[in-house]
């Protein structure tokens, strides 16, 4: 995985990090330090990053957007 991963990932689990549990929080807190000192994440760090963003991750509601575009009927 690329650098650019790592930061998506990480962008995201900070902002639903107030949901994660205390051991979630400090593997979180660990991949934040890691970051910041340039190391590229091993394969199972990554994939435990993976994990724990496809734990917090949903999806957009799509269907919201279609009454944006919709025309409006009187």
């Amino acid at each position: 995985m690329s650098r650019r991963d790592q930061q998506k990932y990480l962008d995201y689990l900070k902002r639903c990090e107030k949901k994660l549990t205390p051991k979630e929080s400090d593997e979180y807190k660990m991949f934040v330090k890691r970051h910041k000192d340039d190391e590229d994440f091993d394969s199972v760090s990554m994939r435990r990053l993976k994990e724990l963003y496809d734990k917090y991750y949903t999806a957009p509601d799509k269907s919201k957007l279609d009454d944006l575009f919709r025309k409006k009927e009187d």
